[in-house]
């Protein structure tokens, strides 16, 4: 066995494998894989292998995508077969909301590459008229997916590793991981059988690697627990049914191929092709978490009891569908553990305080995801980061100091029974909430504040009619204009007129100190450190030139500043800027760091009136002055006295309007509310949510972290070239600078359809080619219609470019459009009192 390697992977599921395959295959030679049992012994071997391509997300969608061509090449270069039969997947629709979310996912196809076709309920029973069909709107079809052999594609992989110089080595338990400075020491224990059960022997091992990659699936609260960390990756039981040979589908399949793979997701199942019968797999509620603490030493390839009482309803509605089933018995079951989080997505990055330590945990679709993971992770190992932005599934997404066992046990079971919900954009699953409030959270609730999570904190998305039923934010929601829309536009309306108040307390704040403070921010971002009182906007690069991180810097001394970033990434600004910090200590001097996050609240206000309602509140000598342009300009920062809140405010709005971030301590919250609230109520000052707020901010191009900001796209390209000093040495600049402009991020006006907005998923098309995509959309008070940003060509991106987006499956007019449409020459930001 290898003593010493480059990279070590441990988990031999498929994940696993095609990380080690991909590792090798990008040039690292010296590449081990462990595994515990057998390979495919975890939750590999009990998969259906679907490969749905299926997906709301950017990133997944071309892990997907990826996964599916890479698997159809298996054979070729192995001489192995995958098992890949292409026989399609039929997403049928029973509802208009179900039909409106396959366009806005097939829009997102778009934008990968991923074929598609629209079907009616007649052209449905033409081809498959085994299927009942008067029922349904229609389907969306995948003529490229179908399903896989779980064990044939991870065996076909594991070949092509060795190929490849990969040693894959079995029965090796790991039980321990130790950081040596630059490298990891990974120990264990020789694992053999007895009386069928795995056992540890007496003979150890010791491996020195480079790089260390945990795949270890169902195992994942142990990994956790020997690294020290937090993961919210903890399987749930999923169940899923094998019939007899149905008699109706052995004679069509005489004449016919393959049917497609089949989900009605109003139904909550799918149902694929088994021997002549079906296999039914039901995405039922009440499916219970397990292993939450690790999985029994005696668990191996093992089962747990079936529970046919849980899926009857789906049972039934499967016969229902596929009306010859309801005759056919029972040939085989299974139930067993599939790993989730709680938004369903993978933790694929690196280990939040960890060097050189990446997770790949929590797959509840890892045979579709395998292939993909294992390309795009060897990328981000080898190259730095990888061609798409992976931030939506960085591990640490979650909160590492916040997030509990508990949380992610329920979360995981809420996001099994939420596989086949209407996966609306601007979705709020309602499990373990609320959780983490600020103190003004109730006062916001009775005024009507429908809320919406970021990192497990409370933050108001609208405010709603005060009588509305507590299910009122819930039955709002929609892939049109909801019923929460015209209380976001009136929300929005109001800070363009008068005054709006947003609680942005989720913002992550850190303090950054010490004599090496001002050194290491001058090259750790892009931009110009501020004079002492004054704030900037800057970026913290990746080692591949892209947009790591945004942060509004306020320079409270000459070796201290308050840096805020994006609420949902605190702890991934947390790691990536203390790990930075450690690196370049010792070349700077001390630098002290603080998350104070939680220490601070912060209320935006903004609007034309925000001045006359903080004149009314201020302690100062001069009252009238102390917020004029002269003593407290644009882009400063001032220690001010509201009554008797004492509050750091910033002169900044992120809806472009006149206004002040006002940080207070957090347990002042409640007494600063009631004093603006009361102040405002002459001046129109009206609560206001999210949702609004992303409008506005779009009406001045302002771009968000998440959507246009990402490690696909650098500053630059991003358009915020204004941003970025070249005159001076920082991380990842001439990475940056090598990248070039491969596309160009635009504002668009768009002429949609009457009932509904962009999300920002969509893709652009010129003369009929797919030239871009929206990153972020809503509606614009100011213009009165739909609005945009996204991507393009950089031979496109010109003002008064005319494109075509993609909404509700039909081409709509747009028109690039001056950056900050709304104010172009910020005079309403600027304007003096």
């Amino acid at each position: 066995m290898a003593k010493q390697v480059k990279a070590l992977v441990v988990g031999g599921g498929a994940v696993g494998t095609s990380i080690a395959y991909h590792l090798a295959k990008a040039g690292w030679s010296d590449v081990a894989l462990l595994e515990r049992d057998e390979l495919t012994s975890g939750s590999t071997w009990h998969a259906a292998g679907l490969l749905p391509l299926f997906n709301m997300g950017y990133a997944t969608s071309h892990i997907h995508d990826y996964s599916v061509k890479f698997y159809k090449t298996l054979e070729e270069e192995t001489g192995l077969d995958a098992g890949f039969f292409v026989v399609g997947n039929l997403r049928m629709a029973q509802t208009r909301d179900r039909m409106d979310e396959y366009q806005l996912y097939a829009s997102t196809a778009d934008t990968v590459g991923i074929p598609y076709e629209f079907l009616s309920p007649a052209e449905i029973k033409d081809r498959w008229p085994l299927l009942r069909t008067e029922d349904l709107i229609g389907a969306l079809f995948h003529p490229t997916d179908g399903y896989i052999n779980p064990a044939d594609v991870t065996m076909a992989m594991a070949k092509g590793a060795r190929q490849r110089g990969v040693e894959i080595i079995r029965k090796r338990q790991v039980d321990s991981y130790e950081w040596a400075g630059d490298h990891w020491i990974v120990r264990g224990t020789v694992m053999g059988e007895r009386g069928g059960n795995l056992v540890p022997t007496e003979e150890t091992f010791e491996i020195h690697a480079e790089h260390v990659v945990t795949a270890t699936g169902n195992h994942a609260q142990r990994t956790a627990q020997l690294l020290g960390i937090k993961m919210p990756a903890i399987p749930v039981e999923h169940q899923f049914i094998v019939t007899e040979p149905d008699p109706a589908l052995v004679e069509y399949r005489k004449t016919q191929p393959q049917h497609p793979v089949l989900r009605d997701a109003d139904a909550k199942w799918y149902v694929r092709e088994e021997r002549g019968g079906w296999i039914l797999g039901p995405y039922e509620e009440g499916a219970p978490a397990r292993f939450e603490h690790g999985v029994p030493d005696s668990f191996r390839a093992d089962l747990f009891p079936l529970d046919l009482d849980r899926i009857e309803e789906e049972y039934m509605s499967m016969i229902h569908r596929i009306p010859s089933s309801e005759t056919v018995g029972l040939k085989d079951d299974f139930n067993g553990p599939i790993c989730y989080t709680p938004d369903g997505n993978p933790l694929v990055g690196p280990a939040p305080g960890l060097r050189n330590m990446w997770l790949a945990e929590g797959f509840s679709f890892g045979i579709t995801a395998a292939g993909g993971t294992g390309y795009y992770l060897a990328q981000m190992m080898v190259e730095g980061e990888a061609e798409i932005d992976m931030a939506a599934l960085d591990p640490k997404r979650y909160g590492q100091d916040w997030m509990t066992t508990e949380y992610a046990a329920r979360k995981n079971e809420e996001c099994y029974d939420h596989v086949y919900i209407l996966h609306h954009p601007d979705e709020e699953r309602p499990a373990c909430r609320p959780l983490r409030t600020a103190p003004a959270y109730d006062r916001q609730k009775a005024l009507g504040a429908q809320f919406g999570c970021v990192n497990g904190f409370e933050r108001p998305n609208y405010y709603g009619p005060l009588d509305a039923p507590d299910n009122f934010d819930h039955d709002a929601r929609s892939f049109r204009r909801g019923g929460w829309w015209d209380h976001a536009k009136a929300e929005a309306q109001a800070i363009r007129d008068t005054a709006g108040l947003i609680d942005a307390s989720a913002f992550a704040k850190h303090r950054i100190s010490g004599p090496g403070a001002t050194a290491f921010l001058d090259w750790f971002t892009t931009n110009k450190l501020p004079k002492v009182g004054r704030i900037n906007l800057t970026y913290a690069l990746t080692s591949t030139g892209t947009t790591r991180t945004e942060y509004t810097i306020v320079r409270e001394a000459e070796d201290s500043y308050y840096l805020v970033s994006a609420g949902g990434v605190q702890a991934y600004d947390e790691d990536y800027l203390y790990k930075a910090i450690e690196d370049k200590e010792e070349e700077f001097g001390r630098i002290n760091r603080e998350d104070v996050t939680t220490r601070y609240g912060v209320f935006a206000l903004a609007g034309p009136n925000a001045r006359d309602i903080l004149k009314e509140l201020i302690v100062d000598a001069d009252p009238d002055t102390a917020l004029s342009n002269k003593r407290f300009p644009w882009l400063s920062m001032r220690n001010i006295e509201l009554k008797m809140c004492p509050v750091m405010a910033i002169r900044v709005a992120y809806t472009g309007e006149l206004g002040w971030e006002l940080h207070h301590p957090i347990e002042m919250q409640n007494y600063l509310w009631d004093q603006l609230m009361k102040a405002g109520e002459k001046h129109g000052l009206k609560p206001v949510g999210a949702r609004a707020q992303n409008w506005l901010r779009q009406e001045k191009s302002y771009r968000a972290f998440g959507t246009e900001l990402g490690r696909d796209a650098t500053p630059i390209e991003a358009g915020l070239d204004r941003f970025v000093d070249m005159d001076k040495d920082f991380y990842g600049k001439a990475e940056m600078a090598a990248k070039g402009i491969r596309s160009m991020c635009v504002t668009l006006l768009i002429d949609g359809p009457e009932d509904a907005d962009p999300w920002g998923r969509e893709a652009l098309f010129d003369a009929g080619t797919k030239v871009g995509r929206l990153t972020s959309g809503g509606y614009s008070v100011a213009f009165g219609k739909q609005i945009g940003m996204g991507y393009v060509k950089p031979e496109l991106a010109k003002v008064g470019t005319k494109l075509k987006v993609k909404m509700q499956n039909r081409l709509w007019e747009c028109e690039i459009v001056e950056d900050s449409p709304h104010d172009p020459t910020n005079a309403r930001i600027r304007v003096d009192g």
